[in-house]
């Protein structure tokens, strides 16, 4: 699947001014059904190719703004790899596909801008954690979202044994009887499963773990430090870790146990339980502060779509709730700072839900798109402001 980030979306925005078609369609991740995928984005294509001509755009110019999507009918390779959903952006000089984990209803939208609203609930899920599963054997690291998780390459030893000869420059010995080893794994598994770990044994784990966290400090930048991290592994390797790590952001919460004996979608499983209510905080705490401001009837908390776009686009908003599925068609004329509504979509009518919502995005406001019936205030749309004009 593809990465879908706030960068990636400001670019979709940039692309303004001109003919846009945005396409979304659910698609079919493996099995027959995954013979539908290119008849139905066919099918889009056509019906594009229709509104854009109808808009007195030439056939030519028609045919090369497709071309991009109609080439991808024929890519075997392409369609092999999909996510729940596919969402196409083209115009005459700009094209972008992206593969994602979220079920799109079926949409096509032509206009002088593309409509990314959609695409919004997939900025959320993209909000990162990482797995450190810790191993005598292997130490992985993992980084996952809310549909999947795939482990990185690590640079460094993730073996104890290695790491601990490579340290000492001496052949390697049983931690349980303190005689050389040979054609076995450094760690003697009567002594360190389950039944206490002594001094000595401590410090080599304590040693190895330290020259992990080494590593994974050379890996990652300052950024990456600030994600959240889920330990997995048996219990009494977790407190030795945490007396070795330096992370920033390690989590309270572990996945017990052997990851070793974990399959990839068990893992990430367990570790979306633990990471989920970190990341639906915030949305919590974003609907509580509209409801106390809007409760005490400040100006700070509107449902107003008039006001909302126009505080959009002046940079006003700080939280926007915007709704999934349905749409409000008019324009901003910004020479007046009007909000003119219209009954349907035309070539200069838009999504004004849309709108505020890129105009939000492009402001750093935070954007929470919801279903209609949990919008907060019970209106259709709904923003905490920065401040008032």
């Amino acid at each position: 699947m593809d990465i879908l980030n706030p960068t990636a979306l400001k670019s979709l925005i940039a692309q303004q001014g001109k003919w846009c078609v945005s396409l979304y369609m659910p698609t079919h991740r493996v099995g027959r059904d995954q013979q539908q995928n290119p008849i139905r984005l066919k099918n889009l294509l056509a019906e594009a190719e229709t509104k854009l001509l109808a808009t007195g755009l030439r056939r030519p110019e028609v045919q090369k703004l497709m071309q991009p999507a109609e080439e991808l009918l024929w890519n075997r390779d392409f369609w092999q790899h999909q996510g729940d959903g596919l969402a196409v952006f083209l115009t005459n000089d700009f094209h972008k596909m992206y593969r994602l984990p979220v079920a799109f209803e079926e949409l096509l939208m032509t206009g002088t801008s593309f409509h990314i609203k959609p695409l919004l609930p997939c900025l959320g899920r993209g909000i990162k954690f990482y797995v450190l599963a810790l191993s005598m054997n292997n130490v992985r690291l993992f980084e996952g979202n809310a549909d999947t998780m795939s482990e990185l390459g690590l640079n460094f030893p993730t073996n104890m044994e290695e790491t601990l000869k490579r340290e000492d420059g001496e052949p390697s010995f049983n931690m349980v009887t303190g005689s050389p080893r040979s054609g076995e794994g450094r760690v003697g598994a009567g002594s360190l499963h389950g039944h206490g770990v002594d001094d000595d044994e401590k410090k080599d784990i304590l040693r190895f773990f330290q020259s992990v966290n080494q590593g994974l400090n050379e890996l990652l930048d300052a950024s990456q430090k600030n994600v959240p991290m889920v330990l997995a592994g048996v219990d009494y390797l977790l407190p030795i870790y945490r007396e070795a790590s330096s992370y920033t952001n390690l989590l309270k919460d572990t996945i017990p146990g052997n990851p070793d004996r974990e399959d990839l979608k068990a893992l990430h499983e367990k570790a979306w339980k633990i990471v989920k209510p970190i990341f639906e905080e915030s949305q919590k705490k974003a609907f509580e502060k509209y409801e106390q401001l809007h409760g005490q009837e400040s100006e700070l908390a509107t449902n107003d779509l008039r006001a909302i776009v126009k505080a959009a686009t002046f940079g006003q908003v700080e939280t926007l709730f915007v709704p999934l599925g349905s749409q409000k068609w008019g324009r901003y004329d910004a020479e007046k700072n009007k909000v003119l509504l219209a009954k349907e979509p035309g070539p200069e009518h838009e999504d004004l839900f849309d709108y505020a919502a890129s105009q939000t995005l492009l402001n750093s406001g935070q954007i929470f798109a919801v279903p209609p019936e949990q919008m907060p205030g019970k209106g259709e749309i709904a923003a905490v402001l920065r401040y008032t004009m």
